[in-house]
């Protein structure tokens, strides 16, 4: 069918809205609850650190933010290496190439999408002060062996969980397993707060210097719990914690996260069944969840054969008023990873030919029945 005067379009994303923002962003005001760590700030980090298992967490205004405070805790020096993904956001690598560390990119996983596991060693120097994994999807990456490969060589795991809160690998969240985790509250995750993020502690050693270097490198966050007596720049840093009232919107996310997430894994759930059998009379590869992993439903992806019929299936589904994305190119590849960055010797084919193979379907708490059987009726009637 094609898309009729009387119906919508079906937008890729909607942030979803619980109904308690407005009252608790009102509260905030009249309270005069404003600036960074106020009394929301706390309510969201008890919320998130309980539901991640961290040890401690500190909310940022960005997750990106979050990266730049795990490169300045890591004490990178130029020269120094990171090891990451080709197949992700460029803020996982600005963060480190901004205290001039080199990205060094991996390729990926062909069944998950995250770094294989397998190609980590490889890429390890006498450089490398790090490995950072990227959670495609929130779909966990194969960390027993990530965490042993760092345990041989000394090295601290970053995990960038932007994707994965709620989501868990052989039992443990997302977020807990690596020395420090960063997350995202952008509009398009599952829980947000418009813009924002947060830094996640699994190593106590990290937190007392990560409140500096995000209080503008001062130590007043220790002056207003009555620690010291007067505050003074202490480190390098930057003004990296939310308004207050940012985080009393996190809040209404973060108490309502289960309903969030039952709509998202309904919808997830129907793609997946729905779609098998016209993937594989297509040549269409699904999302792979391996039996370890518990997903969050943070994005739903076909893998088409090649660029020419991802873009045309594209606009199939945009002639019935469905709006669907690609997703990351790789960073390898681009002006800046060519400039500071390196690529473990064999390249990224995988992360290549994903790049042009990729398709992001809506996933979202608004999506009615019927927008669902719409996107279904769309992508079914394509003949790749």
């Amino acid at each position: 069918m094609t898309m009729t005067t009387t119906e919508s379009v079906i937008a890729f994303n909607r942030p979803h809205m619980t109904g308690e923002e407005a009252g608790l962003i009102a509260a905030a005001l009249a309270e005069r609850s404003l600036e960074g760590d106020g009394r929301y700030t706390s309510r969201a980090t008890e919320l998130l650190t309980t539901m991640v298992g961290a040890s401690s967490a500190l909310l940022t205004t960005s997750c990106s933010h979050a990266l730049d405070m795990s490169a300045l805790l890591l004490d990178l020096e130029p020269g120094d290496e990171v090891v990451m993904p080709s197949f992700t956001f460029p803020s996982t690598a600005n963060a480190y190439a901004l205290r001039g560390a080199v990205p060094v990119f991996v390729d990926v996983r062909p069944d998950t999408l995250n770094m294989d596991e397998l190609q980590i060693e490889a890429a390890i120097t006498p450089r490398t002060k790090a490995i950072v994994v990227v959670h495609y999807g929130g779909v966990a990456c194969e960390m027993d062996t990530v965490m042993a490969i760092a345990g041989r060589h000394g090295l601290p795991v970053i995990e960038d969980n932007s994707h994965g809160l709620g989501a868990s690998y052989r039992g443990r969240p997302l977020g807990s397993i690596g020395v420090m985790a960063t997350q995202s509250f952008h509009a398009t995750k599952n829980a947000h707060c418009g813009e924002g993020g947060a830094l996640l502690f699994n190593d106590a050693g990290y937190l007392k210097r990560a409140e500096i270097i995000r209080e503008k490198g001062t130590n007043r966050r220790q002056f207003f719990r009555g620690e010291i007596d007067k505050y003074q720049w202490m480190d390098l840093g930057s003004s990296f914690l939310p308004s207050d009232v940012l985080a009393a919107c996190l809040v209404a996310q973060l108490e309502n996260f289960a309903a969030i997430q039952a709509r998202r894994l309904q919808v997830w759930d129907v793609y997946q069944e729905q779609l098998a059998g016209w993937a594989r009379e297509n040549g269409v590869v699904q999302p792979t969840v391996p039996a370890e992993c518990a997903h969050p439903a943070h994005l739903y992806y076909l893998l088409l054969p090649d660029l020419e019929r991802r873009t045309a299936l594209m606009a199939h589904l945009a002639g019935r008023g469905v709006k669907t994305a690609f997703h990351y190119l790789p960073l390898h590849s681009a002006p800046a990873g060519r400039r500071y960055g390196r690529t473990v010797e064999g390249g990224c084919p995988l992360t290549e030919r994903v790049a042009d193979q990729l398709l992001r379907l809506p996933v979202y708490t608004d999506l009615s029945d019927h927008d669902v059987e719409r996107v279904l009726d769309g992508v079914t009637s394509f003949r790749v």
